[in-house]
């Protein structure tokens, strides 16, 4: 069945995005965006598809790189675990 839609490649579309080829990657890993493998297992994408999302009629939220995978939710800058902030600066002996 063919629809005469250009399918691209991720590089293709990460400058159509301004992002890195990898985060192209990333976001049909995700889900965000659909693709096709090829025989040889390599990605492409559905122009139209594309040109929907740049025009806005898809929603690509995050803005951000996500977080590796099997990272806990809210890995971020690291956190005290010492209890409450009254205990921040009480490095004294234990």
């Amino acid at each position: 069945m063919d629809t005469g839609d250009r399918l691209l490649t991720p590089g293709e579309v990460a400058a159509l995005f301004r992002v890195d080829p990898k985060t192209v990657t990333r976001w049909a890993a995700a889900g965000r965006i659909g693709s096709i493998r090829t025989p040889g297992g390599h990605r492409r994408f559905r122009e139209s598809e594309v040109r929907a999302l740049l025009e806005g009629e898809g929603v690509l939220e995050e803005t951000e790189e996500a977080p590796p995978p099997g990272a806990p939710h809210g890995a971020g800058p690291a956190q005290s675990t010492g209890g409450s902030p009254a205990n921040a600066g009480n490095l004294g002996p234990h």
